[in-house]
């Protein structure tokens, strides 16, 4: 039952997304970080309490996720195995990211197409933490497919890798660990200590999804007629072109794929930080590599699904 489900959560999302006006438990996540924060920097206000505030935040924001998550579930299976399902559904549902993701990035790409760089910018700037607003052509197809490679390790294949292993709650306190550090896992002033656990553990949950990320990238490359050899060998040479121990990891093997340059300096919340370049400029980046991104991403995921489920079958099942 929990393989049907499990498969059946992701092509719901594969072919609808995340209707915007669907409830999504991650929003209430993200009220409850917000709260929690707000709480505790009334409380701890030294930085070294901070440091020690941000455990606290972590650990009460992903327990509760997932026992919460767990309750739920349990309490619908009480009342009717129909319900439960349902419910049990609806939620491996959402924490997957597939198709918000082929949204968001075809969002930036319409008005590309057009030339309406500043209705691009302001479309990126939904789904990127740097200043849109100086970005060119080039750049802003690259920050795309650069959010495309990176969120299909946390959007789609760790959601998938942590739902098989431990089932709808522990994929929910996946994405609570995931929201915690896009939320406070910065290392501004604001930020440095609050967010220092939640940044942490979010690259140690990442960790294996996006080393996965590379070889699926890359066979997916292969597959779809693409450099699935250039993918692979950049992807490894530039594994570490990243401030994350994770991000480069699909990064590179996406610009190899494509044989464009990703990364390059960037402008944050005001500050220009100087990012190495990542795979080698065969070619000048272009809108339409957004849509080779988004395929790769769309058989990535679908080959992360094929593996976790074979393995699935044969560990839990067989």
């Amino acid at each position: 039952m929990a393989l049907s489900i499990y498969i059946t959560a992701f092509f719901i999302d594969l072919l609808i997304g995340d209707p915007k006006n669907w409830p999504h438990p991650v929003r209430l996540i993200g009220m409850a970080i917000s709260n929690v924060e707000k709480r505790l920097r009334h409380i701890f206000k030294s930085k070294v309490w901070l440091y020690f505030a941000g455990g606290i935040l972590w650990i009460s924001i992903v327990v509760t996720a997932g026992l919460v998550t767990w309750a739920i579930i349990h309490f619908c299976y009480g009342i009717h195995w129909l319900l439960g399902t349902g419910v049990e559904l609806w939620l491996a549902f959402t924490v997957l990211a597939t198709g918000c993701l082929k949204d968001a990035a075809q969002d930036v790409l319409a008005p590309l197409r057009t030339h309406d760089l500043s209705q691009a910018r302001l479309k990126l700037s939904y789904i990127v933490g740097r200043d849109t607003s100086q970005l060119d052509e080039k750049q802003i197809t690259r920050a795309t497919v650069e959010t495309v490679a990176e969120n299909t390790v946390d959007g789609v294949i760790a959601p998938l890798f942590y739902l098989f292993i431990g089932g709808v709650p522990l994929a929910m306190a996946y994405k609570a660990i995931n929201t915690l550090d896009s939320m406070v896992g910065y290392k501004n002033e604001r930020y440095r200590e609050l967010g220092f656990v939640s940044a942490r553990m979010d690259d140690l949950a990442n960790f294996i999804p996006a080393r996965l990320s590379w070889l699926l990238f890359s066979l997916s490359a292969c597959l779809l007629g693409g450099n699935g050899k250039s993918a692979f060998t950049i992807g490894w040479r530039d594994r570490y072109q990243h401030k994350s121990p994770n991000s480069a990891w699909s990064e590179a093997t996406v610009a190899g794929a494509l044989g464009v340059q990703l990364g390059g300096p960037s402008s944050y919340f005001g500050r220009l930080v100087e990012k190495p370049w990542i795979g080698d400029s065969i070619r000048e980046i272009e809108p339409e590599d957004i849509v080779q991104s988004i395929r790769l991403m769309y058989l990535t995921s679908t080959l992360a699904l094929v593996l976790f489920s074979v393995a699935y079958f044969i560990l839990i099942q067989g």
